[in-house]
């Protein structure tokens, strides 16, 4: 059993709980990873992850090293208009993609999760547990939908940011907005 309070010497503590929680989810999915067993594998108490990143939820956007955290950002899309859902989603999106420090992070992602099973595994856990059943479930659309909505964004930025198609890659955010939001927008209207 782990001990209790602060280790002795340079504190490493949040980066070892991070190292260890990469390492469970690629191992065991984000279902099968929990705050126990990285607590165990980072050689600290369950408490202490809880100290540093209150939920498993946020223990694994730290792991993945995500520019925001989807699940913060889900109250706020989900509190406007709802008919201008589709654009809330597709401005934020193009935005997070925008900025050089959001989009290498999301670029790694991409890239880890096109070529590595267990990464592909760890990443339609999160995202169906965590983000696609909440957008499904607040609109009251099949979870079909929520998926379809990121399937268009993952293919926009796909082709725009990684593949870097003319016109798309060249287009700004506006054009891509009043283009793609009716889209997503069609896809969560019940």
């Amino acid at each position: 059993m782990a001990r209790a309070g602060r280790r002795p010497g340079p504190n490493e503590t949040r980066e070892q709980i991070v190292a260890a929680a990469r390492t469970q989810f690629a191992e065991q999915g984000y279902d099968g990873a929990t705050i126990r067993g990285i607590a165990a594998a980072a050689g600290v108490n369950a408490a202490l992850l809880h100290h540093f990143f209150g939920t498993k939820q946020q223990l694994f956007v730290a792991a993945m090293n995500f520019p925001v955290n989807p699940v913060d950002e889900l109250p706020r899309l989900l509190a406007g208009p709802p008919g201008e859902l589709g654009e809330r989603i597709v401005r934020l999106f193009l935005g997070l993609w925008a900025e050089e420090r959001s989009r290498e992070p999301f670029l790694a992602i991409l890239r880890s999760v096109t070529g590595n099973e267990q990464a592909a595994t760890m990443m339609r856990q999160f995202l169906t547990r965590v983000v696609l059943s909440k957008v499904a479930e607040s609109r009251g659309v099949p979870p079909i939908r929520a998926a379809a909505v990121a399937s268009q964004l993952i293919g926009l930025v796909l082709l725009r940011h990684v593949v870097r198609v003319p016109p798309l890659a060249d287009a700004d955010d506006e054009e891509l907005v009043a283009l793609v939001a009716p889209v997503v927008q069609s896809y969560l209207t019940p």
